[in-house]
């Protein structure tokens, strides 16, 4: 399934962290809103709990997105689960949990169609956080709907190597353990994800003479999303879905 993205001819929508702009991010509200608004694809962020337990969520520590403190990894599912995930965005949303893995893929079995962007967060543990990952991806029968990213160029190769799983990869620049050349980790890479900050017309066709699929992330206005359009990266990671699907919509009404 991931590889029908090879031909695509119109603009692929990733929900970062699902619906991040509207609702409290790593949720499985948030994944289920985007869903519902049309995204083609989720993008999500994994990471072990105490006890390795493939848990979602984005940064190392619980402070920012949930009630608690502390690491991640100093804490058990059962802990993790104990925490509110969802009061920090909005009064409305308290008692939503930071999901297992599991949970999600649960979630995702009602939607075959979407495709998904699968990111180990840096860490010592991080390529049995992926050999962890691929195994509940395999009992659900997801692998073909994957790809795999992280900003750690040596997880990256893993998974790469390992697997043979497509994966996404980042401008040398932004990567840790990154091997410059043509044989180092651009050649490990399926597709890069660039930032808007970084993205130029230049830079996507020096990636297409690579094979290298240039992505982008995240134009989440109109403007945004119409220079990257310009730009030539029709796989568009966003934070705010709307502008991009809307502007789809009308590039497919006017043919």
């Amino acid at each position: 399934m991931i590889t029908r993205l090879q031909t695509n001819p119109s603009i692929i929508v990733a929900g970062h962290r699902g619906w991040k702009s509207a609702y409290p991010e790593n949720t499985l509200l948030s994944f289920q809103r985007a869903i519902e608004l049309g995204v083609d694809m989720l993008e999500f962020d994994l990471r072990f709990s105490k006890d390795k337990v493939v848990m979602v969520i984005h940064d190392q520590t619980v402070d920012r997105t949930t009630n608690g403190t502390g690491k991640v990894s100093d804490l058990t599912c059962a802990e993790l689960k104990q925490l509110d995930a969802g009061g920090w965005f909005g009064k409305v949303y308290e008692g939503l949990k930071i999901p297992t893995f599991e949970e999600l893929c649960e979630l995702l079995a009602s939607y075959p169609d979407v495709l998904l962007n699968v990111e180990i967060k840096p860490s010592p543990d991080a390529k049995e956080v992926a050999d962890a990952s691929i195994a509940i991806l395999e009992k659900y029968d997801f692998i073909p709907r994957c790809i795999f990213t992280c900003f750690d160029a040596e997880v990256l190769a893993y998974i790469h190597d390992t697997y043979q799983l497509k994966t996404q990869g980042f401008p040398g620049e932004l990567m840790s353990n990154y091997v410059p050349g043509e044989d180092g980790t651009i050649s490990k890479m399926w597709a890069v994800g660039i930032s808007m900050k970084l993205l130029t017309p230049q830079l996507v066709q020096d990636y297409e003479r690579q094979g290298v699929l240039p992505w982008c992330y995240c134009p989440d206005t109109e403007q945004q999303v119409f220079y990257a359009i310009g730009s030539g990266s029709l796989l568009m990671t966003v934070n705010n879905p709307e502008p991009a699907i809307q502007i789809r919509k009308l590039i497919e009404r006017k043919g």
